[in-house]
C-alpha cells in the first residue's frame, strides 16, 4: 500500500460508501408497514386493511427485498474497511449478515401468501370468508416469526463489527463496546419473543439506535486514513 494521497481518499471513500449502503439497509418501511395494518384479534379489521392498503404492502415488500440487497453490499464494504484489523473476525461478520439476509428476504414469501389467498379463485371457492381471514392471519404469524428468527442474525454480525471497531484505531473505540451490547440485546429479545411469545419486552427500543451510531459516524466523519494504512501495512 503506497503513502499516495489517493491511497488516502481511496479509503476514505470506501468508508462513506459503507455508511450510506447502511444506512439505507434496514428500510423501516418494508419491515414495519405491514405490522402496523395488523389489527390483534380481529380478522376482518387486519384484512380490510390490507386490502385498503394492498400498492403500499406491494410497495413495502419491494422496499424490503431492495434494501436486503442493499445490506448485502455495506457488509462487503465494511468488510474492506476492516480486513486489516482481523481478516477471519472481518469475515465471520459478513458471514453472520449473508445467513441472515435471505432469511429476511425470504420471509417475505409469507406478505405475498396472504395476498394471494386474498385473491386466489381457488381459496376463495374452497374456504368460507372467515377461513380466507383465518390463513391471512397464519402467514402474517409465519411472517413475525421468521422476523424473529432473522433477527438472531441481526444481532450476531454485530459482535464481530464491534469487536473490529473496538481494535481498529481508526474508529472511536466506544462505538465497538456499544454494538456488542446491541448485539446482546438483540438475542435476548429473539429468544424471549420465541420461548415467551406474549411477553411485552421491546429491548432494540432502547439499544437500536445504537447500531446507527457507526455508520453515522463513517458517513459524517469517515475514518482517520492514516490509521487505517498503518493498519493495512502491517496486514500486508
Amino acid at each position: 500500500m503506497s503513502n499516495s494521497l489517493e491511497d488516502l481518499k481511496h479509503v476514505k471513500r470506501i468508508a462513506r460508501i459503507a455508511g450510506v449502503l447502511y444506512l439505507i439497509g434496514p428500510a423501516p418501511f418494508g419491515l414495519l408497514y405491514v405490522s402496523s395494518l395488523i389489527v390483534p384479534g380481529n380478522a376482518t379489521a387486519t384484512v380490510h386493511n390490507i386490502l385498503a392498503s394492498e400498492s403500499l404492502v406491494r410497495l413495502s415488500i419491494a422496499s424490503n427485498l431492495l434494501s436486503q440487497i442493499t445490506f448485502i453490499f455495506a457488509s462487503l464494504a465494511l468488510y474492506l474497511l476492516f480486513k486489516p484489523v482481523n481478516k477471519n473476525m472481518a469475515a465471520l461478520m459478513v458471514l453472520l449478515n449473508l445467513v441472515g439476509t435471505p432469511i429476511t428476504m425470504l420471509n417475505d414469501l409469507n406478505q405475498l401468501g396472504a395476498l394471494l389467498v386474498l385473491h386466489s379463485a381457488d381459496s376463495l371457492k374452497a374456504f368460507t370468508p372467515d377461513q380466507v381471514r383465518a390463513q391471512v392471519l397464519l402467514f402474517l404469524d409465519l411472517r413475525a416469526n421468521g422476523l424473529t428468527i432473522a433477527q438472531l442474525f441481526w444481532g450476531l454480525w454485530l459482535f464481530p463489527m464491534g469487536y473490529l471497531v473496538f481494535k481498529s484505531g481508526f474508529l472511536p473505540r466506544i462505538i465497538g463496546p456499544l454494538l456488542m451490547i446491541a448485539c446482546f440485546a438483540y438475542l435476548i429479545q429473539s429468544s424471549l419473543d420465541l420461548l415467551l411469545p406474549n411477553n411485552n419486552v421491546n429491548l432494540i427500543l432502547y439499544i437500536g439506535w445504537v447500531e446507527i451510531l457507526l455508520p453515522l459516524y463513517l458517513l459524517i466523519m469517515g475514518v482517520n486514513a492514516k490509521q487505517w494504512q498503518k493498519r493495512a501495512l502491517a496486514f500486508a
